[in-house]
């Protein structure tokens, strides 16, 4: 959580970019995420510098030793006026941005392989194109100042400042991607509750919610308690420091974001790096596409341990350039069943992922939808369906959604389901937050989902589970397999949940017609009682 002054200082500072002209809050984001990571840059040379001053070593210079190279650093640059400022960001810093994705080797004479300016490249590479478009000078002053106020030097609190920049995008892009809520992002992670020592990917990654916040939920569960200290206004910040036998594994190996929308290539990488995660693999792949098989082979098929996604919803592609082996799984041109099949085919055997879906993939009635479902039920093991209430994604959009756990691999004999009415927040366009009884289903759901995946995994009998999850009528329940296949696999939560009707009484039309002439009697008499005193 951040500080009310944070808060109100980034809230002003979001302000002089309107007024200054820059009305498109990615580019703002963007414009922030710049300085933010050229003063990280100038951060972690410090440290370097400090400890090979301790230790009396040399080290391998992000920055170039001249005086030009050493005028890159934010520390160096920060006090300039407002029109050498502008010009020295643009016709230096940025385009030295751009040089970092070009490290390779050693040869390139600014560092051996596994360097830190080895583990920046991935974010150098999407910051080919990193332009300066302040082109107000005091807003430019103003934004550097504000930077640098900023305390980066909490991991934590860096990523919560990101959080907060991204929580200001109100619009969806035109492939159909949009911010998914926090807090559904959050419930999703706890439901699959992923390890250390897990490869955890997103392929359509967007800003890297689901990547980011899982290291905050790592953070959080693996924290001692001189890891954890409090900010001045109580708010509770989680160093993780219980991570450090499995770092290098979460720095370089653990989390993989694949998107074809450099913009959004550029926040993530941001994004990750801002949660304390330099060597992220953030990588500019569309997920679906065949030249997948070329570019990332490995992590096309049996590679990861967990996937979390929420998928662009609408669109179709074209069957020449997806790849076959999904199109094996399910023949069809709607990328919310191709992700699904890819989504499959990546996860190692015993993989489990978290994935939102439209309804329409749980009762669709074509060949491509039925035969999806077939897929995940026979041949995997489809575990859990969360059915979301509508208005979740709102203003974004009000279709109705689900989550789909499932595991690659086995066979499915029952699946339990959550029928989730409340999120926390109203479901209207404002999406105000609620309190009160009944409030938020999201707490309920995933008490209900450990306990039944503690039944599971204590192998207790059909009948034992049943006494706990086989009441319809409640907000989770189980559906067994057969039932499900005997219905052409239709995942519909309504088709499965009972609905008890409570009979309502009436009165006898002859009584009521009675007491409606007593009390017109009543009105009458006191009329003319009020009449004679007049």
């Amino acid at each position: 959580m951040l500080t009310g002054k944070i808060r109100n200082d980034i809230d002003k500072l979001w302000e002089k970019f309107w007024t200054g002209g820059i009305t498109n809050p990615l580019t703002v984001i963007e414009q922030i995420s710049y300085l933010m990571f050229s003063r990280m840059l100038d951060m972690q040379e410090d440290v370097v510098e400090r400890k090979a001053s301790r230790m009396g070593k040399t080290f391998d210079r992000l920055f170039p030793e001249t005086s030009e190279g050493q005028l890159l650093r934010w520390k160096n640059f920060k006090n300039m006026s407002g029109k050498p400022l502008h010009s020295h960001l643009k016709n230096n810093v940025y385009p030295w941005f751009a040089q970092l994705g070009q490290v390779s080797d050693a040869k390139d004479g600014l560092g051996p392989e596994g360097s830190a300016v080895q583990a920046l490249g991935h974010i150098g590479e999407y910051m080919q194109d990193a332009d300066l478009e302040i082109k107000n000078e005091s807003v430019l002053v103003s934004a550097v100042e504000m930077v640098d106020a900023l305390p980066l030097t909490q991991s934590d609190v860096k990523g919560d400042i990101y959080e907060y920049l991204l929580s200001k995008l109100t619009t969806a892009g035109i492939n159909g991607q949009f911010r998914t809520p926090r807090h559904i992002i959050d419930a999703m992670i706890e439901l699959l509750d992923p390890q250390p020592t897990d490869m955890i990917c997103d392929p359509s990654c967007g800003t890297a919610g689901f990547l980011a916040r899982t290291m905050e939920y790592l953070n959080r569960k693996y924290s001692s308690e001189a890891g954890i200290f409090t900010d001045e206004e109580g708010n509770a910040h989680y160093t993780g420091d219980l991570l450090e036998p499995w770092r290098e594994h979460i720095n370089t190996q653990m989390f993989w974001g694949f998107d074809f929308d450099t913009t959004m290539l550029r926040v993530s990488s941001m994004n990750m790096a801002l949660h304390g995660v330099n060597g992220a693999n953030i990588l500019y792949q569309d997920s679906l596409s065949k030249s997948i098989k070329e570019h990332y082979p490995k992590q096309e098929e049996n590679f990861f341990d967990v996937v979390l996604a929420n998928p662009p919803f609408k669109g179709s592609l074209d069957e020449t350039n997806t790849n076959p082996d999904v199109l094996g799984l399910v023949k069809t041109k709607k990328t919310e069943l191709l992700f699904v099949a890819h989504i499959l085919r990546s996860l190692k055997l015993g993989g489990r992922a978290a994935v939102i879906v439209p309804d329409g993939v749980l009762f669709g009635s074509s060949k491509a939808h039925q035969q999806l479902r077939q897929e995940l039920l026979e041949n995997n093991q489809l575990e859990g369906i969360i059915s979301l209430p509508s208005g979740v994604f709102k203003p974004y959009a009000g279709v109705s959604t689900a989550i789909l756990i499932f595991t690659k691999g086995g066979t499915t004999e029952r699946v339990w389901f959550y029928d989730l009415l409340a999120d926390g927040f109203s479901l209207d366009d404002k999406r105000t937050e609620l309190k009160g009884a009944n409030s938020n289903d999201l707490p309920d759901a995933i008490t209900q989902w450990r306990k039944y995946r503690q039944m599971v995994e204590s192998n207790l009998s059909a009948t034992a589970i049943n006494t706990i999850f086989g009441d319809k009528t409640q907000k989770a329940f189980v559906v067994q397999a057969e039932d499900i296949a005997s219905n052409k696999y239709d995942l519909s939560i309504n088709r499965y949940k009972e609905v008890v009707y409570q009979q309502e009484t009436h009165e006898d039309p002859k009584v009521i017609l009675r007491r409606l002439k007593g009390l017109e009697t009543e009105i009458m008499t006191e009329l003319d009682e009020l009449e004679a005193m007049l």
